[in-house]
C-alpha cells in the first residue's frame, strides 16, 4: 500500500489516523501482530540520552542602552556563556551561545542552565564589559530569542565503554570513576525505538522533517558533526518555550557535567519504512571499546540493555542503613535523590548509578550484563533513559491522534 505524507496528514485532520509510539509497534510485533502500512500510518520513535553537542543561542538583556559597548565575558549563573556574533553595540543586550558542556563547577553545568530557564527559575547574568561588571537576573520570559539545537545528536544508537587497566579513569562515561580491568560497563542508545534505529535509510527523515525537542516543537537541520552513512546522527532545533524541564537538564560526570537532550521524530509507515520498524533491540549491535582508545574490540547487542531488564529505578526505604553521609543523595548525577524525599521522578534519569553506589541495596533496578572476551561485566550506568523516551514519543502519539502535530515532508535529503 503507497501512502503518501498528505494522505496521513488528511487523516489525522480527520481523527482516522492509527499511530503506535515505538514501545507499542514493538510489543505488537513480538505478539505476531500483523502490522503493515494498511493497518497502521505512524510510528512515534524517540530517544532521551547525553547529547554533548546541545547549545543555545540566547538573547539576553543585561543593562540600559549605552551602559556598555560591547560585552566581553558572560556568565549564566556562573556558567560562561559566549557573546555573538553579533556585537550588539551600546545595546544594552548580548547574543550569546551556551554550550550545555560548559560548566560553573563539576555540580553546575549549561544542561542545568538551560533546564532552570525552561522551569522559570530565575538566572543570574552577569558581564564583563568596558573594564566593569554588569549584572542582572533574568527568567526565560525575559529572552527576547531562546533557540535550542544540537551539533551532533539523535545518534543511531551509539557505543559501550570499558576500562582494561587497573586504575580508573574520570570519563564523561562515569559516575565515579569507570572501574578496571573489565570490571562495569557504560552503556548508551535506546535501543529499538531510537528515531534513525526505525529509519536507517532516512527516507522519511530529513531537512525540515517536524520533531519533538525535549518536548517542545522542533526541526531537523540535517545531519551533524560526525555524521556518517554508517553512523548518522541529526542536528535539530528548536525554541526553549514549549519544552519540558524533564526531557532535558545536566548530568553530573566524574569528569565534568554533560547535557540530556531528547527528541522524537515521527515515522510514517509505508513499504519503504515497515521492514526496518520490525528492528528489536536484538537484532541491534552494541559495540564495546576501550575508554583509553575509544576503538571496539567486541560487541553485545541492546537486548543486553533493554531486554528482561528494569527501565525505572526503585528506592526501598526499608533496605536503608541510614548511612551518616548519602552517597546516593551526594553522587547522583540529576541531583534526584534525597534521604528525606527519596527519588524525585521528573528528575530521575534510571541511570542505575544509585543501584551500584548503595552500599546497603535500597535501589533497585536490574540492569544486567554484557559478556565481553567470556566474563560476564555488570552494566553500572545507562547513559539513555529509555523510560523517558517511551515517554515522549507517546507525548508525539497524542498530539497525532488529537490532531495536533501533522507530519512535516523532509524539504531535502541528509
Amino acid at each position: 500500500m503507497v501512502k503518501s505524507i498528505e494522505e496521513i496528514n488528511k487523516r489525522i485532520e480527520k481523527g482516522e489516523a492509527v499511530v503506535y509510539s515505538a514501545e507499542e509497534l514493538k510489543g505488537l510485533l513480538r505478539e505476531g501482530e500483523d502490522v503493515s502500512p494498511s493497518t497502521v500510518d505512524v510510528v512515534t520513535t524517540a530517544t532521551c540520552g547525553i547529547m554533548s553537542g546541545t547549545v543555545a543561542a540566547l538573547t539576553v538583556p543585561v543593562a540600559e542602552k549605552g551602559a556598555f559597548r560591547k560585552a566581553e565575558s558572560f556568565w549564566l549563573n556562573g556558567v560562561p556563556a559566549y557573546p555573538g556574533p553579533c556585537p550588539n553595540e551600546s545595546l544594552g543586550i548580548v547574543d550569546v551561545m551556551l554550550y550545555g558542556t560548559s560548566y560553573a563547577n563539576m555540580e553546575y553545568g549549561g544542561g542545568h542552565v538551560l533546564r532552570d530557564l525552561v522551569e522559570g527559575k530565575e538566572i543570574e547574568v552577569r558581564v564583563e564589559a568596558d573594564g566593569n561588571i554588569f549584572e542582572n537576573h533574568v527568567t526565560l520570559d525575559d529572552l527576547v530569542y531562546s533557540k535550542l539545537l544540537t551539533t551532533r545528536g539523535a545518534f543511531k544508537n551509539y557505543v559501550a565503554f570499558v576500562n582494561g587497566e587497573p586504575e580508573p579513569v574520570k570519563t564523561i562515561f562515569s559516575v565515579t570513576g569507570l572501574k578496571g580491568p573489565y570490571k562495569e560497563v557504560s552503556v548508551s542508545g535506546c535501543g529499538e525505538v531510537n528515531p534513525i534505529e526505525n529509519d536507517p535509510l532516512l527516507s522519511t527523515i530529513g531537512v525540515g522533517t517536524r520533531i519533538l525537542l525535549n518536548g517542545g516543537r522542533g526541526y531537523v537541520i540535517g545531519q551533524g558533526t560526525r555524521s556518517t552513512p554508517e553512523k548518522p546522527n541529526l542536528s535539530v532545533y528548536g525554541d526553549l518555550r514549549g519544552m519540558e524541564s524533564k526531557y532535558m537538564g545536566g548530568f553530573k560526570t566524574s569528569k565534568t557535567p554533560e547535557c540530556i537532550t531528547s527528541v522524537a521524530v515521527p515515522i510514517p509507515v509505508t513499504e519503504t519504512t515497515m521492514p526496518y520498524l520490525r528492528v528489536f533491540d536484538d537484532d541491534i549491535e552494541l559495540p564495546i571499546a576501550e575508554i583509553h582508545n575509544r576503538i571496539p574490540f567486541a560487541s553485545g547487542t541492546y537486548g543486553d540493555v533493554w531486554q528482561d531488564t528494569d527501565h525505572e529505578v526503585r528506592y526501598v526505604f526499608e533496605k536503608c542503613i541510614d548511612c551518616k553521609v548519602c552517597d546516593v543523595e551526594t553522587l547522583c548525577p540529576t541531583n534526584a535523590f534525597t534521604t528525606k524525599r527519596g527519588i524525585d521522578k521528573m528528575r530521575c534519569y534510571n541511570c542505575g548509578a544509585c543501584v551500584t553506589i548503595c552500599p546497603g541495596g535500597a535501589f533497585v533496578g536490574l540492569c544486567w550484563s554484557m559478556e565481553i572476551e567470556g566474563n560476564d561485566v555488570p552494566i553500572t550506568l545507562r547513559q539513555s533513559n529509555r523510560s523517558r523516551a517511551n515517554q515522549l514519543a507517546k507525548r508525539l502519539q497524542k498530539m497525532i491522534q488529537n490532531g495536533k502535530f501533522l507530519l512535516g515532508k523532509k524539504m531535502d535529503e541528509i
